[in-house]
C-alpha cells in the first residue's frame, strides 16, 4: 500500500457514502456503496479476502476516492450510476442488459404503440413499458393490441386527402383525416396503457362502460367495436392462469439457480390475482458471488423497470443479502410507493415461489442444453484447451470419471461414466459394488479397488482405452489412485482429479491445483462429467439400499 493511499484510508468517515479504487493507470476498477464507509473500506485492506476475485481487485488499488450521500439509500442509487458510467472492471457488469425491447407509446398528438431497444430510450419520445425478455411474446402482444385498439398506425399519412386501408379493415380510426376526436382518441391510448399496466380487470369495466354508453346514444357502430373489443380481452383474460382470487395481489416472485457457470432467473408477474407474464434471464458467468449478482441484477432490473410497479416483491435471494429496508426505501424513491419485500416463507408466499421454481428449473436446463450443444460443435477447441491447460499427454476423446458413494460405510457403490466427444456415451457406464470398505467407510481404498477393477480389464471388449480419467476428489484421492496405476504398470492414460471446494483440478505429483475459468466450455464439461458420475453412483446406491429395505421386510 503506497503513502498517499494510507493517507487517504485514515480520513475516510463513519458516513454513507459511495468509494472508487483506482489503478495505477488512474482507471476507477472498482465502486462500492456503503452505510459506514470507514468500516467498509477497512475490510478490504485489513483482513484476508478467501475470494481469488478480491485478493487481486486490493492489489491493484493504487489510489481510493469517497463521496458521502445523505443516507444509504442514496449511496445505493450514487452506486449504481457510477457503475453504468464507468463500467469498472471488477464490478459485476450485465453485459446482455440492452437486448431486450421495450413498447413505446409516442408523444404526439394522436400516439402510436412501436418497438424500441433499450440503446434507443428517449424519455422525450413517449412513455415506456418493459423490458420483455421474450421478443416473439411481445410481438404477438403488439398484434393483439393493434387488433382491439385501433390506434394510428403510421408515423405520417400515406394520403393527404382519403384514409389508407388501415382504416377500411378497421385497425386505424384515421385520426390524420379527422375521423376520430382527439378525446375519443386519447381514450384508447388509456386503455393500452391499462392492459401494458397489467390493469384488465379495470380495463373490462372502462370498455364495457364506454359500449352501454355507444348503446344508449344509438351509436351503434362504435358500440359493435367495443363489443368485439371486451370479448377479445375477455378470452386473453381466460387464458391467464388465475393464481389467487384476489384482485388487489401485485406481485413479482423471483426464483434463481446459480450452477455450473450459468445463472437463470425467472420473474413471474401476478397482476390482479393473475399470472400475466414471465421474464426469463440467463447469464453465463465467471466465478462471481452469487449474492453479490443477484444484487446488482436486482439493482438493475427494477431501475430500468417501466411497467407498472409491484405491491411485493418475493424473493429468498434478498434474505441472503440481508438489506431488506434499504431495498424497500430505494424501491419506494424509484417507484413512489411503498413495495414490500418477502422472502416466501408464508403459505401464499410457498406456493407463488414453487410456481417460480418450475419455470427457472425449465430455464436452467434449457440453458445447459444450449450450452452442452456448444461443446459439442466445438469440442476441438475445448479438447486442445483441456490438453494444453491440464498437461495431457492425450487428446481427450474418451474421457471416464468416478465417483463413490454409501451412507457410514454401508452399501459402498462407485459409479463409471463415460463422455465421448464431449456427450456422454451412456452404454458404457458401468457400476461396481465395493467389497474391501464394508462397514468401514474409506474413499481412499474404495477408489483404489474400483480403478484396481477397472484398470484390470484393459484390452478386453466393451473396455475401451480412456484417454482420461477424472477422479471426484481432492489431491489426497488422486495419489491413492496413482499408487494403483504405478503398481500395475499402467501408461498411457492420463489422470486428475476434481475438488468440489472451489473446483480445482489437481495433477499427478503436483502440490498446486490447475484453475480452469470457471465460465468456460471445459469447465462446465469437467462439471458435467462429475456431477454425471455422482448420479449415476447415488442412484446405484439408493436401488441397492431399497432392496435391501424390501428384502428385510
Amino acid at each position: 500500500m503506497n503513502k498517499e493511499l494510507e493517507e487517504t484510508l485514515k480520513l475516510v468517515p463513519t458516513l454513507p457514502g459511495c468509494y472508487l479504487y483506482y489503478d495505477k493507470n488512474g482507471e476507477i476498477i472498482y465502486v462500492g456503496k456503503a452505510k459506514n464507509l470507514k468500516r467498509r473500506v477497512s475490510s478490504y485492506f485489513h483482513k484476508k479476502h478467501d475470494r481469488v476475485k478480491v485478493a487481486v481487485l486490493v492489489s491493484k488499488i493504487e489510489k481510493m476516492e469517497y463521496i458521502i450521500t445523505d443516507s444509504e439509500v442514496e449511496a445505493f442509487i450514487l452506486e449504481a450510476h457510477l457503475i453504468k458510467k464507468h463500467k469498472p472492471k471488477y464490478n459485476i457488469l450485465l453485459k446482455d442488459d440492452k437486448k431486450y425491447p421495450y413498447f413505446l407509446i409516442t408523444d404526439e398528438d394522436y400516439p402510436r404503440i412501436t418497438v424500441v431497444r433499450k440503446k434507443n430510450i428517449n424519455p422525450d419520445k413517449g412513455r415506456y413499458y418493459g423490458p420483455y425478455t421474450n421478443s416473439r411474446a411481445m410481438y404477438s402482444t403488439l398484434d393483439f393490441l393493434k387488433k382491439i385498439f385501433p390506434l394510428k398506425q403510421c408515423k405520417t399519412p400515406k394520403f393527404s386527402n382519403r384514409p389508407c386501408l388501415y382504416y377500411h379493415i378497421g385497425k386505424c380510426l384515421a385520426p390524420c383525416q379527422g375521423k376520430v376526436s382527439p378525446k375519443e382518441y386519447q381514450n384508447i391510448v388509456s386503455q393500452v396503457e391499462l392492459f401494458l399496466s397489467g390493469k384488465q380487470t379495470e380495463l373490462i369495466k372502462r370498455i364495457k362502460t364506454q359500449m352501454e354508453e355507444y348503446s344508449k346514444t344509438e351509436q351503434y357502430e362504435k358500440a359493435a367495436r367495443m363489443r368485439d373489443s371486451y370479448l377479445d380481452l375477455q378470452k386473453t383474460l381466460e387464458h391467464q392462469k388465475v393464481v389467487y382470487e384476489n384482485e388487489r395481489l401485485n406481485e413479482d416472485i423471483i426464483a434463481t439457480i446459480y450452477e455450473e457457470g450459468i445463472f437463470a432467473i425467472t420473474i413471474l408477474l401476478i397482476r390482479e390475482g393473475r399470472l400475466i407474464d414471465k421474464k426469463d434471464f440467463t447469464y453465463f458467468m465467471e466465478n462471481e458471488d452469487k449474492n453479490e449478482f443477484f444484487e446488482r441484477f436486482f439493482q438493475e432490473y427494477y431501475s430500468t423497470l417501466m411497467l407498472e410497479f409491484p405491491d411485493k416483491i418475493v424473493s429468498p435471494d434478498l434474505e441472503q443479502i440481508g438489506e431488506k429496508q434499504l431495498y424497500q426505501d430505494w424501491l419506494e424513491v424509484i417507484s413512489h410507493k411503498k413495495i414490500k419485500i418477502n422472502y416466501g416463507k408464508a403459505k401464499q408466499g410457498k406456493e407463488l415461489y414453487e410456481l417460480a421454481q418450475k419455470n427457472v428449473k425449465n430455464l436452467f436446463e434449457t440453458a445447459r442444453i444450449k450450452k452442452l450443444a456448444s461443446i459439442r460443435n466445438d469440442f476441438n477447441e475445448v479438447g486442445k484447451y483441456l490438453q494444453e491447460k491440464l498437461k495431457l499427454t492425450n487428446f481427450p476423446n474418451r474421457i471416464e470419471c468416478y465417483d463413490i458413494s454409501h451412507i457410514q460405510g454401508t452399501n459402498t457403490v462407485a459409479s463409471m461414466v463415460v463422455f465421448y466427444n464431449g456427450m456422454s456415451k451412456k452404454t458404457d457406464y458401468r457400476k461396481f459394488k465395493i467389497k474391501s470398505t464394508e462397514g468401514k467407510p474409506d474413499d481412499f481404498l474404495s477408489m483404489k479397488e474400483v480403478l484396481t477393477r477397472r484398470l484390470s480389464r484393459l484390452g478386453e471388449k466393451k473396455w475401451e482405452k480412456p484417454d482420461l480419467i477424472i477422479i471426484d476428489g481432492g489431491k489426497g484421492q488422486l495419489s491413492s489412485v496413482m499408487e494403483v496405476v504405478k503398481s500395475m504398470g499402467i501408461e498411457g492414460i492420463d489422470f486428475v482429479s476434481l475438488a468440489k471446494r472451489e473446483e480445482e483440478v489437481f495433477l499427478p505429483n503436483q502440490s498446486k491445483s490447475v484453475r480452469i475459468p470457471i465460465d468456460s466450455n471445459a469447465m462446465f464439461l469437467i462439471q458435467r462429467i462429475r456431477d454425471e458420475a455422482h448420479r449415476f453412483a447415488i442412484t446405484y446406491h439408493r436401488d441397492l439400499r431399497s432392496k435391501a429395505l424390501k428384502k428385510n421386510d
